[in-house]
């Protein structure tokens, strides 16, 4: 959960961006689904997960950095919660961070937070059914304990594979960190030990695709898409063009494949479509708006597109704002530990 220091240095990197990035249109009510569109709940203010719902087209699943066990169900179409779910059956969250729909239906959360890099000797996932209603309610989740092989780290990106229900863990450190694997099946009634099985970027949140054949992780900076064959990436990742958002937390694929979809913490933040070029929509989906576009030039402001209508966004300035708000916000966590 972060700090009165984090949410400063957070408020001035927004702030600063604010004021320099182009702007874009604000969410419409009843328009197209897994579009640009803004969080209109006031209680969603550190949006820290993303995840398309599997069954209920155009919705998206997030929840605060927080110790609430609430989460959110967001229509795209308005920006609007049309569901509210209390988890019932896991204890006190300390630091919700991702979010992930497995193949069987259920929604995992990843309580994976550890801004202290190592107090925490084991950290939790909790996984419950989507709801078939959208509507306020209690469901029942299942608690998972869950530690690394390699010792106590921070994280914030979970995904769980959507062909073998596989769960995945990024973790984040300044010098980059590592991407874990999950025992084939979590265990409710054992711990869960997650192996190190590649070297990834610094990570905020990360997504497989429907089809399952490709990975995208996402910093505070930049997002890379990397190749998914016999449970690894493969090669080096290619770049997909992230908006400039000043808290860079949270990504996912559309319910197609078709886009990714960022999000990022603060007060009515904004979440960005960016359109994959070439993508072939899923089985069960469609591709909306017609033909994808370039990496960056979906309906919001990515990194290269040209920000707003008939003028040139400064892609320099863009990303000089941008490397000074993310030094602000790692400098307040290094203030932070030596306190």
């Amino acid at each position: 959960m972060r700090t009165a220091v984090l949410r400063v240095f957070g408020a001035t990197a927004l702030a600063v961006l604010a004021a320099t990035a182009p702007a874009t249109a604000a969410a419409a009510d009843g328009g197209e689904a897994d579009r640009d569109f803004t969080l209109q709940d006031p209680r969603i203010t550190e949006s820290s997960g993303l995840a398309a719902s599997r069954a209920h087209p155009g919705i998206y699943w997030t929840h605060n950095d927080q110790d609430a066990p609430l989460i959110y169900g967001v229509d795209s179409r308005t920006g609007k919660t049309v569901a509210t779910l209390t988890l019932k059956g896991v204890g006190t969250p300390r630091d919700m961070e991702a979010i992930s729909v497995g193949p069987d239906g259920d929604i995992y959360v990843g309580d994976i937070g550890d801004n202290l890099n190592g107090t925490w000797d084991h950290v939790w996932i909790y996984r419950f059914p989507e709801p078939k209603e959208l509507r306020d309610q209690t469901v029942r989740a299942t608690q998972y304990d869950v530690r690394y092989a390699d010792g106590a780290r921070d994280a914030e990106a979970l995904m769980v594979h959507p062909k073998t229900g596989r769960v995945y863990i990024a973790s984040k450190h300044k010098d980059g960190g590592g991407l874990y694997e999950g025992p084939a099946r979590l265990s409710a009634s054992r711990t869960n030990v997650f192996r190190r099985i590649a070297e990834v970027p610094w990570v905020t949140d990360g997504a497989f695709s429907p089809a399952g054949d490709r990975l995208v992780l996402r910093g505070y900076l930049l997002a890379e898409e990397y190749a998914w064959k016999d449970g690894r990436p493969v090669g080096e990742g290619t770049s997909v063009g992230a908006p400039f958002q000043g808290q860079a937390e949270s990504v996912t694929y559309t319910r197609d494949g078709s886009a990714f979809m960022f999000g990022s913490e603060g007060n009515q933040s904004r979440v960005i479509r960016v359109d994959r070029p070439g993508a072939t929509p899923a089985p069960g989906g469609t591709t909306p708006g017609g033909d994808p576009q370039a990496p960056g030039s979906g309906s919001g402001s990515g990194a290269g597109g040209t920000g707003a209508p008939g003028g040139e966004g400064n892609t320099t300035v863009g990303f000089l704002v941008l490397a000074l708000a993310t030094a602000a916000v790692l400098g307040g966590k290094r203030l932070l530990r030596r306190d």
